[in-house]
This record gives C-alpha cells, structure tokens and sequence, in this order.
C-alpha cells in the first residue's frame, strides 16, 4: 500500500497506546494471507527475545530484540504491524500449525479485515 490505510494506522497505534493483544486481524501482504493477533511492538519483542534466549544456538541474537523500539514513523504512527499467535495461509493449512510472530510492514498491507480467519482440516 503506496499510502498507508489511516484507520490500519489507528488500529495499530490504539493496540501500541493501550498496550493490548486481543485485536485480531487478517492482512493480504504480496499476495500472502497472515491471520492472527496484533502485539504491541515492546510485547512482541519481548517474546521474540524469549524464544531466542532459549535456543542454544540463537541465544546471542535476543540482545537485538531486547533493545529500545525504533520505528516509529515521524508523528508517532506505527510503520510496523506485529503478529503473534499468527499463520500464513495456504489453503486449508495455516503455517505454522501453532502460530508465530511476525513482523509486516505497514506500507506494504494491500488488504486488510479486522478478525482472523480460520481453516479446518475437513
């Protein structure tokens, strides 16, 4: 998205201001679907830092995620969505099955609905 949607805007910046996950919402991101639950930015890098510190071998890299926050965009919108407890999906699947973080950027949402699709097996 060449101009960032303000109401995505919004939503993203009430779930940083009232520092809450339970807003979940459905992106299409260069044609791929991501569902799941937005993160403060601070909350989702915490978690980050947690899986990696861990992880024998990623243990060093925790350091980044534990660092100040930096993108903000000038004005104080986010320039980032984060994703926890979210999946890709491809089909009938979401990937993976028990959900990851992800980090999108904003410009870069061509679709969005506020909600989390679900898939089933059947």
């Amino acid at each position: 998205m060449s101009i960032p949607d303000d109401l995505l805007l919004d939503l993203a910046a009430m779930v940083e201001s009232e520092q809450t996950n339970q807003m979940s919402l459905t992106v299409v991101v260069h044609g791929a679907v991501i569902t799941g639950r937005l993160a403060p930015e601070s909350v989702w890098r915490q978690r980050v830092a947690e899986v990696l510190r861990d992880s024998d071998q990623l243990g060093p890299f925790a350091e980044i995620f534990s660092s100040p926050e930096r993108d903000r965009q000038s004005g104080g919108a986010p320039s980032y969505l984060h994703f926890h407890v979210a999946r890709i999906l491809q089909g009938t699947l979401g990937i993976p099955e028990t959900g990851g973080m992800y980090r999108i950027a904003v410009k870069d949402v061509g679709a969005w609905t506020v909600g989390d699709f679900s898939y089933s097996d059947e």
